[in-house]
């Protein structure tokens, strides 16, 4: 693969994505150059579908067509109405606690943590969407599910202290999250012990 401009960018591309490494990249490219009907040309298709068509709800924070408004629980749902909204860093989060049908309510996905360098400032992350959501809707509870990291932990500081003037119930998980764990790695019996014992901020 030496010398061949768009295989080594490729490598440098597949090896940023999670787990992966560039040993891992080459053997990806090469079953995607030996299988190029079967896999890459739909790969590249799906790839240049998502990157059109699919973004992130400036509400919520879920993915959504562009084509529609978003329709999905996480920002408002024409069956049922929930009161709680669950906090979540990412979206990884957000299908962890999904896949484990603990939860049921909104979910808002901050998109981040709050960092001590200048990556991620709290104008970045929809805290400000949060709160129009809280004064929009009729929600009775926040729960942070934000990792045991040092950024998640301010990061959920933060928010509580944004919602201050709002008198309504912020909880955090609880028992089962390990210190430094992020909730997309957690199994389902650890995130129902953290839910159910969640603590009132």
């Amino acid at each position: 693969m030496d010398n061949i401009t768009e295989l080594d960018n490729l490598i440098k591309l597949i090896s940023k994505l999670p787990g992966l490494g560039p040993k891992s990249a080459k053997r990806i490219i090469l079953r995607l150059i030996n299988n190029r009907e079967e896999l890459m040309r739909p790969m590249a298709k799906a790839l240049t579908d998502v990157y059109k068509n699919i973004s992130r709800c400036k509400i919520c924070g879920t993915l959504k067509p562009n084509s529609i408004e978003c329709s999905y629980t996480s920002c408002k749902i024409v069956e049922k109405r929930y009161d709680k909204i669950c906090v979540v860093e990412n979206i990884a989060d957000q299908w962890s606690i999904e896949n484990s049908n603990i939860y049921k309510g909104y979910f808002h996905i901050l998109g981040g943590t709050l960092t001590s360098s200048a990556e991620n400032r709290s104008e970045d992350l929809l805290i400000s969407s949060l709160i129009n959501r809280i004064k929009n809707d009729s929600i009775e509870e926040i729960i942070i599910a934000t990792s045991a990291t040092i950024e998640g932990q301010t990061t959920a500081f933060y928010i509580k202290d944004s919602l201050k003037d709002f008198n309504i119930k912020i909880s955090k998980l609880a028992q089962g999250l390990p210190v430094g764990g992020e909730i997309e790695n957690l199994d389902d019996g650890t995130l129902f012990s953290a839910f159910k014992n969640r603590n009132e901020m």
